[in-house]
């Protein structure tokens, strides 16, 4: 049984997560939209200015989240440039907030996980496992495509890739290194 005098230093072990800094919060949304540019997705001016707010303190993500969701909520019905950027922007306000958390568990579930938190409400597939096979002509690829794992195939096959991206040691690789590590990673060849 642990000394009554030592209660303080065995709670300040679960320190409560504050809000990212500013430097943070700012790397969180470049990232953001950069990876919906990567996608060929486009942000909106109002998600930037949004995101300003965030950055300088004025308003927390939730806020952010909230003003972004209103703001397409309002042009609902609406036949305007706006519908062009509503995934970018609510996805990027996403992925802003889950950077923004200090919690990860590098897993399979965790993956499905995140791929609900950031497209719910967007696709009625998120955080789904397909259960069809499929092919997507992809931009980036000049219109080819990319073989995707077999339906029937995905859950062990994320089971294997994770467990060998666990056994696979990053020490002492350069950055150019872990990078090409990361692009032959097979998991990009699932996709839910």
């Amino acid at each position: 049984m642990p000394e009554t005098n030592n209660w303080k230093f065995e709670l300040e072990q679960y320190i409560r997560q504050s809000e990212p800094t500013k430097t943070e919060k700012s790397k969180a949304w470049e990232t953001a939209i950069g990876l919906q540019d990567v996608d060929g997705l486009k942000t909106s001016e109002y998600l930037l200015e949004t995101a300003k707010e965030h950055i300088e303190g004025k308003i927390d993500i939730g806020v952010a989240q909230k003003r972004i969701q209103t703001y397409y909520e309002e042009r609902t019905g609406r036949e305007d440039a706006a519908s062009d950027t509503k995934e970018a922007d609510i996805v990027a306000s996403r992925i802003t907030e889950l950077l923004g958390e200090q919690t990860f568990q590098f897993s399979p579930a965790e993956w499905q996980t995140i791929h609900k938190r950031l497209f719910e409400g967007v696709f009625d597939h998120a955080g789904m496992i397909r259960t069809y096979n499929i092919t997507k002509k992809e931009w980036v690829l000049n219109g080819g495509t990319v073989f995707y794992a077999s339906a029937d195939s995905i859950k062990p096959t994320l089971a294997y890739d994770f467990d060998m991206e666990k056994q696979f040691s990053y020490a002492g690789l350069s950055e150019a290194a872990m990078v090409r590590n990361t692009c032959h990673y097979r998991v990009s060849g699932i996709v839910f």
